[in-house]
């Protein structure tokens, strides 16, 4: 096992490495923790999902553009495809994790926001069902029922095309009472939130793998009270 200095070593090594979109970098990092036997859950979520989250601020800071942040993404994803069979062969990777369906709403193309969030999750071990950008109103409704997911998250960076929320979060809970519903993007407020009827806010990629958590834990106690 590797010292705790180590340990945070390698975090910091392999968050670096993916914040100047060095692929190279990450993949060596991500070996040298199998090797070294340092925990990759913990590598994975402070190591790659916090440089994530960094480069996501970096991007609205308007430091990095689109072309950094899909760098930054292929980097990510081979960190992944390293640390992950490690993280499922430990029995790490089902620590209250679900499934999600994802997607910008339809009449909107801006998509960095939903991808930012599909890589949180992602890293974290979810089971993402992607529909794109620009997804019609039933096609939500349609892939929550073909995978069962417990939660769908809709994206929308203009407020024309946030409108349409409100009638994709009526059709889901009449197909299904017990989805649950979160909503992301520029315009988006925890009153409008409430008002359109969903259950909860993604304010950025970093909190929306922590707000859809308590989602499936407010579901799983609802159950509990049922049975």
């Amino acid at each position: 096992m590797a010292s705790e200095e180590r340990t945070k070593e390698i975090i910091n090594e392999i968050r670096q490495a993916l914040i100047n979109y060095d692929e190279d970098g990450v993949g060596e990092w991500a070996k040298k923790t199998l090797d070294e036997g340092v925990d990759p859950f913990i590598v994975t979520m402070e190591g790659l999902a916090e440089g994530m989250i960094e480069v996501g601020e970096l991007y609205n800071k308007k430091e990095y553009f689109v072309p950094e942040l899909l760098l930054c993404s292929d980097a990510l994803y081979v960190g992944l495809d390293i640390l992950r069979p490690a993280i499922k062969a430990s029995g790490r990777e089902s620590e209250a994790k679900g499934s999600i369906v994802l997607g910008v709403v339809e009449g909107d193309v801006h998509d960095i926001g939903k991808n930012l969030i599909k890589m949180m999750f992602d890293v974290s071990g979810w089971t993402v069902h992607d529909l794109g950008k620009d997804v019609p109103l039933d096609k939500f409704v349609e892939e929550q029922i073909r995978t069962d997911s417990e939660i769908v998250g809709l994206s929308a960076l203009m407020t024309t095309s946030m409108v349409a929320m409100q009638d994709i979060v009526k059709k889901l809970k009449e197909k299904n009472p017990n989805v649950r519903i979160m909503l992301g993007g520029a315009p988006i407020t925890p009153e409008i939130v409430e008002m359109y009827g969903a259950d909860g806010y993604a304010e950025s990629a970093g909190t929306a793998v922590d707000e859809a958590m308590k989602l499936i834990k407010m579901l799983k106690e609802e159950e509990m009270e049922r049975k």
